[in-house]
């Protein structure tokens, strides 16, 4: 429900493709969840593997795509992925592991599985901007906007500033997923100052070409 109200407007997929297409390229997606973007980058890449390490999301991700012959998905973990050297052209990491200080582990990983001249690219809230920002920087003040920025730019990631947004259909499904991004009394607070069931929310496309 959380990933069909995502980004109503389609501005997430343009602007990395802006970057780099992964038309005809061997993909990875680091998190995958339950597979909601596995079908979207099998359309058109060469091979799509899909790695997350919750059995029950694995199982529900292979669900998703068992009649999509170019889509792997295999349990693992950012830190150890089950991924061969320089076999990735495109990753792709949307709200999962990659969120600043203490990630480093995972980008270790990343640059042994990423190919030359492939990207990569990680998308994450931006605190510093937006109501959800407004939102998330309340919740979890210990995530710095400026800190994060400083963390990916020293690294050598290229930062594209996105507003897109939630809009979902009922106001009780907008609730429900606030339910799940915040904690109880966060949540409750959130739905009580907040009308309607669109939500302006901005993200940081990260992208590195290696």
């Amino acid at each position: 429900m959380e990933n069909r109200a995502v980004d109503p407007d389609g501005l997430i997929e343009p602007a990395m493709r802006a970057v780099r297409d992964w038309a005809g390229a061997n993909v990875l997606d680091l998190g995958c969840g339950t597979g909601f973007h596995l079908p979207r980058f099998a359309a058109t890449a060469r091979k799509v593997v899909g790695v997350e390490p919750h059995g029950e999301l694995v199982a529900a991700a292979r669900l998703r795509t068992k009649d999509l012959p170019n889509v792997d998905v295999r349990q693992g973990t950012a830190q150890q992925m089950p991924v061969p050297d320089a076999s990735v052209e495109v990753m792709h990491a949307r709200w999962a592991y990659f969120f600043g200080p203490g990630c480093e582990p995972g980008l270790i990983e990343v640059d042994r599985v990423m190919r030359r001249g492939g990207t990569a690219f990680v998308i994450d809230n931006d605190a510093g901007r937006s109501t959800f920002g407004k939102w998330f920087a309340e919740a979890y003040p210990m995530i710095k906007a400026p800190e994060i920025e400083r963390f990916w730019t020293a690294r050598g990631w290229q930062r594209t500033q996105l507003d897109m947004g939630w809009r979902f259909e009922r106001r009780e499904d907008l609730e429900a997923v606030i339910r799940i991004e915040f904690k109880p009394a966060d949540a409750e607070r959130i739905i009580a100052s907040h009308q309607g069931v669109e939500v302006d929310y901005a993200i940081n496309l990260w992208s590195k070409t290696y």
